[in-house]
């Protein structure tokens, strides 16, 4: 008969109870609040099911392997029970030998008394952790840590992500004020200087680089970009990016009030903008490409796709491949993507100092390539005679098109004659190419 100690319960404990909070949580921002709900519906929901033990959909196998030689002294974890990193699992004559991740013991391929050599697989261990697959390999035999492997570590949701993201992405006011381009790459200095702080705090290279581009405010590009330096944080920077991206009404107003003046708030732009022809729309992805790719080569994947999706979107002859990125593939991609990376926030990874210090270096991250915006916009009018709202250079942190109406809302409050939407649209689609050439330069630097 099934028992207590068969079920979840033997196994749940505080941090999975403070998990199952903070899913919960995300799930009624997204719902009562109405903030990103396509992302943090499932994201939240993703991190109840991985907090809830034995569950199973994020499990990984791992065949340990013996790093000395000895005779088994003694086995010092039962079979079936939970061990945190670094816990010993048997003792050797030689030493003791301990797991390099969290997770279970499936099964003990020794018993005491017996002799093993180093390399010998001596347990079968059950895990939620991401590891160096180099070092430490392992093999998904769930669900979501199947979705997780072949779609998140394999490198193709994000990407394809970015092509449903490029079909929905008119660049129209960009290429009629080209000149917001330099706003859109002055708030990449968010993911330079959280980068850098990283380093300064303890950080490896490779996990600050991971940490640096949550500043460029693009969910795809966060994941790629970690997925390939370093996946043992891979959760707290996705989870950082998308939740600061919801909080982008929250984050934003007040570094926005803090760099600027009242005056220069209610500067007014003119709502008329030139006219974009079909013509450049449809050179614009094409030249993009060719001339980012051959600059930046490693950010092929991510550009690639970003600009054959745009390129279907205005191209006009392709309207079946436009709808279908737009609608039922981005849902789909969507759908898989976050609730794989949802699954990836186990307790025993997620309630860590170093996990915490993410957080907060992703706003830091956000915040700043914020304020450089802003910062470049006022410079701006000191050079140039139409003035530019200096709150449109805030839009340069991606988050399409969240920062831009962020803006555009302010921007009503201070001058209500102002209409500055399609203005900061123009800074605001210049981020989301800026952060995809920011992780392509850590990729081809670090990768």
């Amino acid at each position: 008969m099934f028992g207590l100690l068969e079920s979840g319960f033997s196994h749940f404990y505080w941090g999975n109870a403070l998990m199952l909070l903070i899913g919960g949580f995300l799930i009624y921002l997204a719902i009562t609040r109405k903030m990103e709900p396509l992302l943090l519906v499932p994201i939240g929901f993703g991190i109840i099911l991985v907090n809830l033990p034995l569950g199973g959909l994020m499990d990984h196998e791992m065949k340990l392997e013996s790093p000395l030689s000895g005779t088994v002294q003694s086995i010092e974890t039962t079979k079936g029970s939970r061990f945190n990193e670094d816990t010993i699992l048997i003792q050797l004559d030689s030493g003791p030998i301990a797991s390099p991740v969290f997770g279970r013991v499936d099964s003990y391929l020794v018993s005491v008394g017996d002799r093993v050599e180093q390399g010998d697989v001596i347990a079968g261990l059950i895990t939620q952790q991401q590891t160096d697959q180099n070092q430490y390999p392992t093999e998904p035999i769930g669900l979501l840590s199947r979705i997780f492997k072949y779609g998140v570590m394999w490198h193709i949701l994000p990407p394809l992500m970015f092509l449903c993201l490029g079909a929905l992405t008119d660049f129209g006011p960009m290429l009629s004020n080209p000149k917001t381009l330099l706003l859109g790459a002055a708030t990449q200095f968010g993911v330079y200087f959280a980068f850098f702080l990283a380093l300064l705090v303890g950080f490896g290279i490779p996990e600050a680089a991971a940490i640096g581009i949550i500043g460029g405010a693009e969910g795809p590009t966060t994941i790629y970009v970690t997925a390939v330096l370093a996946p043992q944080i891979i959760g707290a920077t996705a989870v950082a990016c998308y939740s600061y991206m919801a909080l982008v009404p929250v984050i934003l107003p007040p570094v926005i009030r803090l760099m600027t003046t009242k005056e220069e708030r209610k500067i007014y732009m003119k709502p008329q903008m030139r006219a974009v022809g079909r013509t450049e729309k449809v050179i614009f992805p094409i030249m993009a490409a060719v001339v980012v790719i051959l600059f930046v080569p490693s950010s092929a994947p991510l550009m690639g796709c970003f600009m054959v999706g745009n390129l279907f979107r205005e191209c006009g002859v392709v309207d079946r491949l436009s709808h279908t990125a737009q609608t039922s593939f981005v849902d789909t991609l969507t759908i898989f993507l976050t609730l794989a990376i949802g699954a990836s926030m186990p307790a025993e990874s997620f309630l860590q100092p170093r996990t915490l210090l993410i957080l907060v270096l992703g706003v830091v991250a956000f915040a700043s390539a914020a304020a450089a915006g802003v910062l470049l916009a006022k410079l701006m009018n000191l050079v140039t005679k139409e003035k530019i709202n200096p709150m449109i250079g805030a839009a340069g942190v991606a988050a399409v098109p969240m920062s831009a109406r962020v803006v555009q809302v302010m921007g009503q409050k201070e001058n209500p004659k102002n209409f500055l939407l399609m203005h900061a649209m123009g800074p605001n689609v210049a981020g989301a190419i800026g952060a995809a050439i920011a992780g392509g330069v850590f990729l081809g630097i670090l990768a």
